[in-house]
């Protein structure tokens, strides 16, 4: 590892007794970001387009209460549950892990957990990223992972994250539906994503001022500009340069949707860990997303896992470590 910051010796004993809570870890996904159609902006101000910050701001986010749709088998010191809650009137499922220890005077912390990109259609709820819920959920957090729009049973059509706010929306929602639920604390949480879902993480991180902290793994969270021309140029993002102009030419639009303009204004401390050997998303993005919080005077930690893959397969079990190291300190404190 490269440009560390070791969590305090105390706070890695503390948390070393999880090793061996984690599960076999199936696969993780890989990103795809699709070619889905790109919507107009109101009156053609970059600031009023659905995708920028702004507009992300300006929006509310009632959720709704969890309604439990089916119980499931326990972990072995949480119980697990299929909920549903709405978002934009879209009946959205989520896996809704509860802690079976004490409930703390001001209810448990919680983790809202974002996925990367798996295919919609072959999306299930129990299925896949079990090992990284199953370290917050036996570390006695709430955990909350929202199956988006369009995604197994959730109302909807599926959508692209980079074209769409209505995944990040979904999150949102969740995030306001476990703040209803009467066992969590709603100012201890924090928010956990991979790949796509470190995407949505840093978007809701900038818009919603209550996320304590956020930790993304192989993130894609470099700005549209970097995005475009260092990452990928698929169909939809030559139809944006087509309508909206290139970054050079309208640099007003492409600042206005990135999070990454809005870093002054992240609302917690960012952990990022990365695969040097990840071929999927490319490691750089998660360098300069940390050089640019520090720049803009936030909070960030780096880890970069040498040779590792876009699954941090190698270094999971310490890199989970580290994650419910850092979410001890900034959210369940």
């Amino acid at each position: 590892m490269t440009r560390t910051k070791l969590i305090l010796i105390g706070l890695i004993v503390l948390t070393l007794t999880l090793t061996a809570c984690f599960a076999t870890d199936p696969t993780a996904p890989t990103p795809n970001p699709d070619s889905l159609a790109v919507t107009d902006p109101p009156g053609g101000l970059a600031a009023t387009h659905p995708l920028s910050i702004a507009m992300l701001r300006d929006r509310t986010y009632p959720g709704s209460d969890f309604v439990i749709e089916q119980t499931l088998e326990p972990g072995i010191n949480y119980n697990r549950y299929i909920a549903s809650y709405l978002s934009d009137g879209l009946k959205i499922y989520a896996l809704l892990t509860v802690p079976m220890s004490e409930r703390p005077p001001t209810g448990y912390p919680v983790v809202i957990f974002n996925h990367g990109y798996i295919p919609p259609d072959e999306y299930r709820t129990t299925e896949r990223y079990l090992a990284y819920t199953d370290a917050f959920a036996r570390a006695g957090y709430i955990v909350v992972k929202s199956d988006y729009r369009g995604h197994g049973s959730s109302e909807g059509d599926p959508e692209s994250a980079y074209t769409s706010p209505g995944y990040t929306v979904d999150v949102l929602n969740a995030l306001a539906a476990a703040r209803r639920y009467p066992d969590a604390d709603p100012n201890r949480v924090g928010m956990w994503g991979h790949s796509m879902g470190g995407y949505i993480t840093l978007r809701a991180m900038v818009a919603e001022q209550g996320i304590r902290a956020g930790v993304i793994w192989a993130g894609v969270v470099d700005s549209y500009t970097d995005m475009l021309t260092t990452w990928f140029r698929r169909d939809w993002g030559d139809r944006m340069i087509g309508r909206y102009g290139s970054p050079q030419t309208n640099p007003d639009f492409w600042n206005a949707i990135s999070a990454n303009s809005f870093l002054g204004d992240l609302s917690g401390p960012v952990q990022t860990h990365t695969g040097t050997g990840d071929a999927t998303v490319p490691y750089t993005m998660s360098v300069r997303l940390d050089e640019q919080i520090r720049a803009a005077g936030g909070t960030s930690e780096l880890f970069l896992w040498e040779g590792d893959d876009h699954n941090i397969a190698t270094h999971r079990d310490d890199a989970l470590l580290l994650s419910v190291a850092f979410m001890h300190v900034h959210v369940r404190g």
